[in-house]
Formats: structure tokens, C-alpha cells, sequence
């Protein structure tokens, strides 16, 4: 097992290339799985979470192709027994939106209940009301998902009672090939959602209002292959922009980005009196010797604040002047690289859902350990403010979300390097 070791204390200059979203590129696969015809993928993110997903498609009888600069093609013509098991699972949960399209295409399928970050309970029960309301009959025995629609799926209206990206996004993978209208109510919004809409009408859906709160589906015959390119992950460029704001006397630009598809994350770095620089597909970040000003913080749905960013936010709060408070209401357990940032010095308390972040003039290096994806990013950022060596195990989870990590902040100025574990 690996570790990152850093020794922080330098500034970050220069620049950073962003990679195609995780977060899209894992549904965008499962897409190809609706159609007999090869579905080409390109700015695809090169993770261990892909990696995953190509090898469970290929178990279903998918061909996926890997080829240069972030490419992928995926051809489901033959596919086999729909049967997606634990071992192939229980990684991570996108694997479970296999589970639509199987259905749509052989009318059943066994799928696997999925594992994935430990930062929540993050029920499947919405996926399997909307599937349920397609017309499938579900059985949840032995940890697995029973599910057959051998007439095939059928359009519904379907209200969510809260939102849920997992959940829209799995009912607009199996609603394409459903027979007849579906309209999906209370929908998530974010820019993965619109990202996958754009993919199915490029190979022939009818999906109407993606990207606000009621979708509207006219189901299809079948779907044909595209060439289609991953959205920009919004996440690592906020990732790598808090970073660049954590370090005192930075100066990097942030390409390949959709900024608008952060405006909530700008708004709160420029109340803490950080340089925030906007372009078109580009961000500049700047950030002087002084201490950041503490700004409170809640995590909310699209547009609000990323939750995906949380952890990485309280890493910059950690050194600001004052007390800054951070609520989370999207997962009932993302706090837990809390403690590891206070092994750094953080002045951190947590109460259910709410953390209070008191300033501190310095961190300095320790031993942590990363406990989710978006939390070791966390103490790579809290590292490389850090005064002295900070090592990080358990980075396979950063491997999960993170393309060329050590190597973009190498390249930035920063002293961090990948380590064999003894």
C-alpha cells in the first residue's frame, strides 16, 4: 500500500490541467450499456473508479476499449447473463446504475446492493421506487436486487422526496427505452445531470429539461452509438483551487474548468478574501501572506455548495482568522477527516451535522490517514500548508478521484511524492 509524503510550507504557482468529471464519466459508461452500437467516450478521467466500472461492463459481456489521451470506447451489442456481482460491487455505488439499463435491454437483472465511501447510509430505496414505478418488479434478498420487467419498462410520473443525483440519474438511464412519457419531479440539477442527458440524446433519447426540476422523457426504441466527451470535473478544479488558496503567496490558473459550474464555491472563497479570477474556460486564484478571513458555510444541492468540496474547504478554514461554521446536509457522516486534521493542530468540534472551525496561526506535519475520497484530499491540502512532513495512507482513495496528483502539485511548486508503505 502507498502513502503520500509532503513537506509543506511552499506556494503554489503556475498551472493545472482539469481532467473529464468522475462523477459523469461513471453514469456516461453505463449509458453505453443501452446501446447494440459502440459508444465512444473521450476526455475520460484515467481512476481507479473507471477502472472498476470498465472491468464489471466487461464481465457483463460489454467490450471497453482504453485507448490514448483519455479515451474509451464501449460496444454492450453481446451482452451476457445481467448479473452484476458483490465482488465487482461493493467498490463504489455508481456500479448499481447497471441495474436500469439491464433491465431495459434484457428485461432482468441481479444486481448486487453497492458498497462504495463510508460517509453515509445513502440508501438505494429511491433507485428502486423509480424502477418500481417503470413497472419492475423488485426483490432485495441475500444482498442482492432482483429485479425483472419482462414486458418491458413502462413511463410514469415520478415525484422524489428529496433530491437525489444517484437516483435521477438511474431513472433517466432506464426511462429512455421505457414505453411511453415519464416525467421525473423534484430532479436533481447538477451539471452531471445535464452532462448525462446530452450523451443519451446524442445517441437518440428524448429527455427534455435536464438540469432543472422536472424532466420530461418520451421513451425510445433503442438507442444508436456517439462520440461524446466527458464534462471538465468541477470538483478537482475546486479541489485544486482551494489548495492554491490554502497556501500563503499562490498564484495558479485553473484550465479546463467550467467556473460558472461553481459560482457557489467563489462566492464563499472571495468572502474570505481570496483572489478569485473568472475566464471562460479558466480560474485564476490568488492568494497574499495574509490569513484568510473565517466564513461560515452549508452544503446544499446544485447550485449550493458541492459537498464533494466540504471536507477541502474546512482544510483552508483551519488556518483563518476566526471561527467558521460548517454544516452538512447532504451526508450524516462527512466529518470524519475532522480528527485526522486536527492531528495536523486544527482547532476542529463537531456536533451531528455541524463542525466549528477555529482559526489557528500554523498546522504542522503528522501522521494522518484518509478515510474517504474527498477527505484524503483534504490532508493533502491541510499537508501542503502544513509546516514539516505530513504523510497521508490509505491513499487508494485518492487513486479513486484524482488523476496525476503528486505529479500536477509537483508541477506546481509543492514538495510531495508517492511512497511504498514498509
Amino acid at each position: 500500500m502507498d502513502s503520500i509524503l509532503i513537506e509543506g510550507g511552499n506556494a503554489l504557482q503556475g498551472e493545472v490541467q482539469i481532467t473529464g468529471a468522475k462523477n459523469s464519466a461513471l453514469k456516461l459508461m453505463v449509458a453505453a450499456l443501452l446501446s447494440d452500437d459502440p459508444v465512444t467516450l473521450t476526455n475520460m478521467p484515467e481512476l481507479a473508479d473507471t477502472g472498476f466500472l470498465a472491468h464489471l461492463m466487461r464481465h457483463l459481456g460489454a467490450e471497453v476499449a482504453i485507448g490514448p489521451t483519455g479515451t474509451m470506447q464501449i460496444c454492450a451489442k453481446s451482452l451476457g447473463e445481467p448479473v452484476a456481482p458483490y465482488d465487482l460491487v461493493r467498490k463504489m455505488r455508481a456500479t448499481f446504475n447497471v441495474l436500469g439499463p439491464l433491465l431495459a435491454r434484457k428485461g432482468r437483472a441481479q444486481v448486487s446492493l453497492p458498497g462504495g465511501c463510508a460517509i453515509g447510509a445513502r440508501p438505494v430505496d429511491l433507485h428502486l421506487q423509480a424502477l418500481t414505478a417503470l413497472g419492475a418488479q423488485i426483490d432485495l434478498r441475500e444482498g442482492y436486487a432482483y429485479a425483472k420487467a419482462p414486458d418491458g419498462l413502462t413511463g410514469a410520473k415520478i415525484s422524489f422526496p428529496f433530491v437525489s443525483v444517484g437516483a435521477t440519474e438511474h431513472a433517466m438511464l432506464a426511462a429512455v427505452l421505457a414505453k411511453g412519457e415519464t416525467e421525473l419531479l423534484n430532479a436533481a440539477r447538477e451539471p452531471e445531470i445535464l452532462d448525462l442527458a446530452k450523451l443519451l440524446n446524442a445517441m437518440g433519447a428524448r429527455i427534455k429539461n435536464a438540469g432543472q426540476a422536472s424532466i420530461q422523457i418520451t421513451g425510445v426504441e433503442k438507442l444508436h452509438g456517439t462520440t461524446y466527451a466527458v464534462v471538465s470535473d468541477r470538483i478537482e478544479a475546486g479541489t485544486y483551487a482551494l489548495a492554491a488558496a490554502a497556501c500563503p503567496n499562490s498564484d495558479v490558473l485553473v484550465r479546463n474548468c467550467v467556473p460558472s459550474d461553481l459560482d457557489a464555491l467563489w462566492a464563499v472563497m472571495q468572502r474570505a478574501d481570496i483572489d478569485v479570477q473568472m475566464g471562460e474556460t479558466s480560474v485564476r486564484i490568488r492568494r497574499g501572506p495574509e490569513r484568510l478571513r473565517a466564513v461560515d458555510l452549508e452544503t446544499q444541492a446544485w447550485p449550493g455548495f458541492p459537498t464533494d468540496l466540504q471536507a477541502q474547504f474546512m482544510a483552508l478554514m483551519t488556518l483563518a482568522d476566526g471561527a467558521s461554521i460548517i454544516r452538512e446536509t447532504i451526508f450524516e457522516n462527512r466529518f470524519m477527516h475532522a480528527p485526522e486534521l486536527s492531528r495536523l493542530g486544527a482547532d476542529i468540534s463537531v456536533h451531528g451535522r455541524e463542525a466549528v472551525v477555529r482559526g489557528v496561526t500554523g498546522l504542522t506535519g503528522a501522521p494522518v490517514m484518509a478515510t474517504d475520497l474527498r477527505a484524503s484530499v483534504s490532508l493533502v491540502i491541510a499537508g501542503l500548508a502544513a509546516k514539516g512532513q505530513t504523510r497521508v495512507s490509505r491513499i487508494y482513495h485518492l487513486d479513486r478521484g484524482f488523476q496525476n496528483l503528486e505529479a500536477n502539485f509537483t508541477a506546481l511548486g509543492a514538495n510531495i511524492r508517492r511512497v511504498k508503505d514498509d
